[in-house]
């Protein structure tokens, strides 16, 4: 697999917070894509879930399909139960050529709860991690079987947030299960992304590209705020953008010879930082790391 630069939809139409870019139309999500330089979208809430529709329309966009989200609920769940409740999904990503699929547990999150501070996140207890590890992987293997690799997303407001969440999650899973470097997330959870990028390397199968503007971090972390509502404070912004070390990053992924898709995920308000200027920030910004890193872009 080579490398290849990607963006989700959140620049224009937020998921968590739908009345951010509501009006906004698929159609512009992904011309405005294509025109900032990128080669491919994961999946946003305006995105059809049947393959031949949706195909013809990133084909008529010369854009592919990189990956999307799936909320895991194995807290909840069996093993059964999930891999019935993920088919559909699975379908789409692979009938449409994806090979990874983000997939965050969501038993007790609370990032989309705007009146729920971080503090109040689930934790899992030292005797849960083995049993979650073990489901996380079947699951995971059945994917893996079926040609897509699950790129499992640390996030804020979940049970896997800390730099410490992920070292439990990688001891207790096979490799089977791929790990989803957030840089944005990480640095949010106060962890470092170049050393867990080093620590775990061969697990990582998909990158999203966040930066983060450290004094909106400071405060968010000082008052105590909610997820949704330090990303409207501005917290996350597009790679190069904010304090993250990312030529260090990406002279790591040289190293660890990476392939996959680096994704420019920055979820802002589209009312104030304008989706299309932001995006070409971003591609431009993601060209000129890779290429100072000396790695290879796919056309």
């Amino acid at each position: 697999m080579t490398i290849r630069i990607g963006i989700n939809p959140l620049t224009w139409t937020n998921d968590d917070l739908p009345s951010l870019g509501a009006d906004t139309p698929l159609e512009t999500c992904l011309s405005e894509g294509k025109q900032a330089g990128f080669s491919g979208f994961e999946l946003g809430n305006k995105f059809p879930r049947q393959a031949e529709v949706l195909g013809p329309i990133l084909e008529a966009h010369q854009l592919k399909l990189v990956s999307g989200w799936f909320s895991g609920q194995l807290l909840e769940r069996s093993v059964e139960e999930e891999i019935e409740a993920i088919q559909d999904h699975l379908n789409l990503l692979k009938t449409l050529g994806a090979t990874a699929m983000v997939y965050c547990e969501v038993g007790g999150c609370i990032h989309g709860a705007q009146d729920t501070p971080l503090s109040q996140r689930p934790v899992l207890s030292e005797d849960q991690w083995p049993e979650f590890g073990k489901k996380l992987s079947a699951v995971a293997k059945y994917c893996l079987e079926q040609g897509v690799q699950l790129a499992f997303h640390h996030h804020m407001g979940t049970v896997v947030q800390s730099e410490q969440d992920i070292d439990k999650l990688m001891e207790h899973t096979s490799d089977a299960l791929g790990l989803l470097l957030d840089t944005g997330h990480l640095t949010y959870a106060g962890g470092d992304p170049i050393a867990v990028q080093k620590r775990h390397a061969k697990r990582i199968n998909h990158v999203h590209c966040k930066d983060v503007r450290k004094s909106v971090l400071e405060d968010s972390i000082n008052r105590n705020l909610s997820f949704l509502d330090s990303v409207l404070n501005g917290v996350f912004t597009v790679p190069g953008d904010g304090c993250i070390d990312y030529p260090t990053l990406f002279t790591g992924l040289k190293a660890s010879d990476y392939k996959g898709w680096l994704v420019v995920e920055a979820e802002q308000d589209p009312a104030i930082a304008n989706p299309l200027e932001y995006a070409t920030l971003g591609a431009n910004n993601l060209k000129k790391l890779c290429a100072d890193a000396n790695i290879t872009l796919s056309a």
